[in-house]
C-alpha cells in the first residue's frame, strides 16, 4: 500500500488544542503540490492478536525519534483500525523537501501513513467505504497523530474546526472548502523562504502546551474564530485585500502568543522582519495583490496568484533570496490533495 499526502499551511492559525488534539478555534489552510511525503507499507498477517508491529525506515535510514511517533500513532488508532492488531508492518517514507524547511513534516507524514493504515485495515476486513467517507475517516485518523495532518486529507482549501454555517464541519476532522472559493483563489503559489533551517527552541507541542496558561489564550480563541469565518467570506468573494489583511493579522497574532507564553519565546530571526519589510514596501510601490504567512518559525510562505507569477519570481530573486539561508527557497503551489500510488 501506498499514499503521497501533501503537507499543508495555515491562513489561520491553530495554537492551542485541548482533549485528543481538538483545536481551540478553527484554522483554515492551504493544500501544497510540490512538499509531500510519500510512505509505502507492506504488510503481513501474525498469528496472535498482540497488536501491530513494524520497521521504520525514514529518508532510508533508521529514524529512533520518528519510530516512536509513529509507535504512538498507531497504538491510538488501532483501536478505530482492528486489523492492525493483528499484523507486521514494513513502513518506508520519505520527504520531497528538507525535514528542517519550516514545513509542516507531520501534516504530510502522519496524513500519508494515516490513508495507509485506512486502507490496508479495509482491504484485511474487506470494508467498502464511499469516497468522502473515507477520506473523512483518514482525516479523523490523522488528527490523532497531528491537529493539522487532518486538513493534508483534502486539496485545495481547507477548514478544520467547528464553524457557524458549515453544518459539517467538526473538531474531529477537516472537510473541503472547494465549493465555497473564488476561482481567482484556485492559482495560488507559495514560495518557502527558508531563513533558517535550525532546529527550533520550542517545539509546537511545547508551543501549544504553553498556550494553556497564557493569559491572552481566550482572546486569542476569539480572534481565531472571527478570523476564520472573515477569511472564509473573502475565499468566496474574491477580496483578495481583505484575504491578505487577515493573513497577515493572524500571523502577528500568533507570533504575540509566543512572546506572551510563560516563558515566552521568539521564533522569527532578524532576516524574517528584512523579508517582511521588503515585502510590504514593494506591495506599497507596485500595489499587487500579495501576503505571507509563517508557521511556528521564522520562515516566510510568501502567497501569491498565477497571473503575477513573472512579477513576484523576479523579485524573490533578485531581492529575497540574499536573504534566505544558502539562498535556498521552494517553489510551491495550491495542490488537489492526496494520491494513491499503489493499492496492494
Amino acid at each position: 500500500m501506498a499514499w503521497r499526502s501533501p503537507s499543508n499551511i495555515a491562513l489561520v492559525k491553530y495554537w492551542g488544542k485541548w482533549g485528543s488534539q481538538l483545536p481551540l478555534n478553527p484554522s483554515v489552510s492551504m493544500t501544497l503540490t510540490n512538499c509531500f511525503t510519500e510512505t509505502v507499507i507492506e504488510y503481513t498477517l501474525k498469528d496472535n492478536q498482540g497488536g501491530a508491529t513494524f520497521n521504520l525506515l525514514f529518508q532510508g535510514k533508521e529514524n529512533v525519534r520518528f519510530e516512536d511517533k509513529v509507535r504512538s500513532f498507531i497504538n491510538v488508532v488501532s483501536k478505530e483500525l482492528p486489523a492492525l492488531n493483528s499484523i507486521h508492518l514494513d513502513i518506508s517514507t520519505h520527504n520531497s523537501f528538507p525535514h528542517s524547511a519550516g514545513i509542516a513534516s507531520s501534516a504530510s507524514s502522519l496524513s500519508a501513513l494515516a490513508l495507509c493504515l485506512l486502507s490496508i485495515n479495509n482491504s484485511i476486513l474487506d470494508v467498502n467505504m464511499s469516497g468522502n467517507d473515507f477520506l473523512r475517516k483518514a482525516s479523523f485518523l490523522s488528527r490523532l497523530g497531528s491537529g493539522s495532518a487532518c486538513r493534508s486529507v483534502y486539496g485545495n482549501w481547507v477548514l478544520w474546526g467547528e464553524t457557524t454555517g458549515f453544518d459539517d464541519s467538526s473538531d474531529e476532522y477537516a472537510i473541503p472548502l472547494s465549493n465555497h472559493v473564488h476561482e481567482k483563489f484556485n492559482s495560488y503559489y507559495d514560495a518557502i523562504l527558508i531563513v533558517n533551517s535550525g532546529e527550533k527552541p520550542i517545539s509546537s507541542s511545547q508551543g501549544h502546551k504553553l498556550m494553556e496558561s497564557n493569559p491572552y489564550k481566550d482572546s486569542r480563541v476569539r480572534t481565531g474564530k472571527l478570523n476564520a469565518a472573515s477569511l472564509i467570506d473573502a475565499l468566496k468573494s474574491g477580496n483578495k485585500s481583505t484575504f491578505s489583511e487577515i493573513v497577515e493579522y493572524e500571523v502577528a497574532n500568533l507570533h504575540a502568543m509566543f512572546l506572551t507564553s510563560h516563558p515566552s519565546f521568539i521564533l522569527i530571526k532578524p532576516e524574517t522582519l528584512q523579508i517582511i519589510n521588503k515585502l510590504k514596501h514593494f506591495r506599497n510601490e507596485t500595489k499587487l495583490e500579495f501576503t505571507y504567512t509563517l508557521d511556528a518559525g521564522p520562515n516566510i510562505h510568501l502567497l501569491y496568484a498565477e497571473d503575477i507569477r513573472d512579477k513576484m519570481l523576479h523579485f524573490i530573486n533578485s531581492e529575497l533570496t540574499s536573504l534566505c539561508e544558502d539562498g535556498k527557497w521552494i517553489d510551491d503551489k495550491i495542490g488537489k490533495g492526496p494520491i494513491l500510488i499503489d493499492s496492494n
